[in-house]
C-alpha cells in the first residue's frame, strides 16, 4: 500500500513538470514569450492600411519582436547602441556615399527629421562607408542635409546584423521601431520620407492621429 502511494505520488509530481514545462514552452514561442511587444501587435496592426503610395514597399511585422541589436558610433563619434535609444519611435535608415538610391532619399529623410523628429520621434540615419570617412559628412554638408544626426559605422556590422537576421542584399534598408524597442516593419530599398504616405505612416506608428 505504501509503495502505491509513493508511485502514485511520483506520477502526480511527473505530471505537473510536464505541465509546468508545457506552460514554459508556451511562454517562450506563444504570445506569453512576446510579452514585451504585445503592445506593438497593435500599433502594427494600425500601420498596415497605410502602407501605400510612396511607402507600399514597407513589411509591416505581423508579430513584432525587439529588433535586432545594432552597434554603431553617435553623434559625439562615440560608441552607443539601437537600445539605447528606446523610449521614441525610430526611423533607422543605412546608407552610404557609394549608394546612389541612398543619396536620392536622405533629402526626404532630413525633411521628414525636420518636420516630425523631437521627443517622441527621430530619424536615425546611420552611415556605413568603410573608406574616407570624411566624405559622409562632406556630402551632407555640401547637399544642405542638416537635420539628421550622424550616426557612423565604419566596420558596417549594422548592414551584416541585418543581412543576418533578414537576408537583406542591397541597401539602402530601413527599420520601424517603436519606442519600446520592438520592430514594426522593414523596407528595403527607398522611399520618398517626405512625402504624406510616409508621414501618416510615422504618426500611425507613433501614435499620433
Amino acid at each position: 500500500m505504501r509503495s502505491r502511494t509513493i508511485i502514485l505520488a511520483a506520477a502526480g509530481a511527473l505530471a505537473l513538470l510536464a505541465l509546468g514545462g508545457g506552460a514554459a514552452f508556451y511562454s517562450v514561442t506563444g504570445d506569453a514569450g512576446n510579452g514585451s511587444c504585445s503592445a506593438a501587435r497593435t500599433t502594427a496592426e494600425r500601420m498596415k492600411p497605410l502602407v501605400k503610395g510612396e511607402v507600399a514597399a514597407v513589411e509591416i511585422r505581423p508579430r513584432p519582436q525587439p529588433a535586432p541589436e545594432l552597434a554603431f558610433n553617435g553623434p559625439d563619434g562615440q560608441p552607443t547602441t539601437l537600445a539605447s535609444l528606446k523610449g521614441k519611435t525610430l526611423l533607422v535608415n543605412l546608407w552610404a556615399t557609394w549608394c546612389a538610391p541612398c543619396l536620392k532619399e536622405m533629402p526626404s529623410l532630413d525633411a521628414l527629421q525636420k518636420e516630425m523628429g523631437g521627443p517622441d520621434f527621430a530619424v536615425v540615419a546611420i552611415n556605413i562607408d568603410t573608406r574616407n570617412l570624411d566624405k559622409p559628412k562632406t556630402w551632407l554638408a555640401e547637399n544642405k542635409v542638416t537635420a539628421l544626426p550622424f550616426h557612423g559605422d565604419p566596420q558596417a556590422a549594422t548592414f551584416q546584423a541585418l543581412r543576418k537576421a533578414y537576408k537583406v542584399e542591397g541597401m539602402p534598408v530601413s527599420l520601424i521601431i517603436d519606442r519600446e524597442g520592438c520592430e514594426l516593419g522593414i523596407i528595403q530599398g527607398p522611399a520618398d520620407w517626405a512625402s504624406a504616405d510616409a508621414k501618416a505612416l510615422m504618426r500611425a506608428a507613433i501614435g499620433k492621429p
